[in-house]
């Protein structure tokens, strides 16, 4: 059975963890009754109005318990960077596959179910504190099915070393496979990080990953997040974001989305004292038939609270982008300054873009400014280019790549951002190749 109905199905036929306390079960109930009464969204809701996820409903997807996976091509998948690793497969988490050696002092990192199994009164204080059953279908299907995910706590006046990298693999199934991971990221006061979340899917995997990660930033922590998503072209990938900033604290966000047949991301920031600064870079890259859609908010609750906002969207073929762009200054927050911008480049005249950056101001004392384009690609620009010797398809990735370099740039990891060069080079047309364009700006 497929729709609502077959999801709640997979629920009732869920095998249920050991000792799971009791408010797991309760909140369960709760995200259930609520994704039974609201369904899945539509184009008569707001927020998603141009995106269509009947796709998703009408599929059946089982549930799996399952993480077996070849060591050698995991070494193929992942990126090739010095860090304190969990993996899971398929939502399950695997340790033999994990590597978290090393991890000293006030920090811990652990799958949510080991977690909730020792810890679970701490855990429940922080889960589903930012992302409750209401903000959307999603979140209320994550908090039903919610088992597996990832808990990182990093002390106060902790800087770590090396970043915590949680890895998520899709694997091609003979069935189409769902998970809903959880992920909660603590940053003590005064503490230094770097979390990247990866999400990355066999090629031919037709599965859903629908994962709602809460972030606590806490007294003039610095917290570096990067969410790099790579699915196949064949799955589904909603994921919510939320963070809650205290005094002095810093978010950075890179939300890159390469992969997905439909990819849904929502941000939400609540910037909740003075000097509270969030930054957040955005870059999606689709082609064929892919659908991503990005909704930020930030919300500046707080005087003298600072936001940056920089999102790009590449589209080839007939993929389709959209983009949505909050910045909320509530009464008496005054000082604040926001600025966003979206930068669309369509490299077909089948691509399209919906794009509404939107600034809701209830204070007089601000700062504020939003925009976006979308184009083309400058044949002049081209031109130029192809008279210094470059033939036309390099002329035309070289401005591609540059045009994503405004958000790369900004990236500290040069393996992400080499990943990411990459991908985008491969997805461009056959005759481009990124090393010979390296050698040709080295001349």
């Amino acid at each position: 059975m497929t729709g609502v109905q077959g999801f709640l199905d997979q629920l009732g036929a869920r095998k249920q963890l050991d000792a799971e306390p009791s408010w797991i079960a309760a909140r369960r109930q709760a995200g259930a009754a609520r994704f039974e009464a609201v369904g899945f969204p539509n184009r008569k809701n707001e927020e998603w109005k141009y995106t269509d996820v009947s796709a998703i409903a009408k599929q059946q997807f089982a549930l799996t318990d399952n993480a077996d996976f070849d060591r050698a091509q995991l070494d193929a998948m992942m990126l090739e960077i010095d860090a304190y690793r969990m993996v899971f497969v398929d939502g399950v988490f695997s340790a033999e596959l994990s590597s978290l050696d090393g991890l000293e002092g006030d920090v811990s990192v652990e799958p949510l179910s080991q977690a909730l199994a020792s810890n679970h009164e701490a855990v429940g204080g922080a889960l589903g504190r930012l992302n409750n059953v209401d903000f959307s279908a999603f979140s209320a299907l994550n908090a039903a099915f919610t088992a597996e995910g990832a808990i990182v706590r990093i002390g106060r006046r902790v800087a770590l070393d090396k970043p915590v990298y949680l890895l998520f693999v899709s694997r091609k199934q003979d069935a189409p496979i769902m998970t809903h991971p959880r992920v909660i990221i603590e940053a003590g006061s005064q503490s230094e990080a770097t979390i990247i979340e990866h999400y990355i899917g066999e090629e031919g995997a037709a599965n859903l990953t629908n994962v709602v990660s809460e972030l606590f930033v806490e007294k003039a922590a610095h917290l570096v997040h990067y969410k790099l998503q790579e699915a196949s072209t064949q799955e589904f990938h909603i994921a919510s974001v939320h963070i809650e900033q205290a005094r002095d604290s810093h978010y950075r966000s890179f939300n890159l989305n390469l992969g997905g047949s439909i990819a849904r991301n929502d941000l939400v920031a609540e910037l909740n004292d003075e000097n509270a600064v969030c930054d957040y870079y955005g870059l999606f890259f689709g082609r064929g038939r892919q659908h991503m859609d990005n909704h930020t908010k930030v919300h500046h609750n707080a005087p003298r609270t600072y936001s940056n906002e920089n999102y790009k969207g590449i589209l080839d073929d007939r993929a389709r982008g959209v983009f949505n762009g909050l910045v909320h200054i509530k009464r008496d927050a005054q000082q604040v300054r926001g600025y966003q911008n979206n930068a669309n480049l369509l490299l077909s005249d089948r691509a399209e873009i919906d794009t509404k950056p939107e600034l809701l101001i209830y204070a007089d004392d601000v700062l504020c400014s939003h925009g976006t384009t979308t184009g083309q690609l400058d044949e002049r620009a081209v031109f130029a280019m192809r008279a210094r010797g470059l033939d036309e398809a390099m002329a035309r990735g070289l401005l591609t790549l540059a045009f994503a370099g405004e958000v790369l740039d900004s990236v500290n990891e040069p393996n992400i951002a080499l990943r990411v060069e990459r991908a985008v080079a491969g997805k461009l047309p056959d005759r481009f190749n990124l090393q010979d364009l390296v050698e040709a700006q080295d001349a």
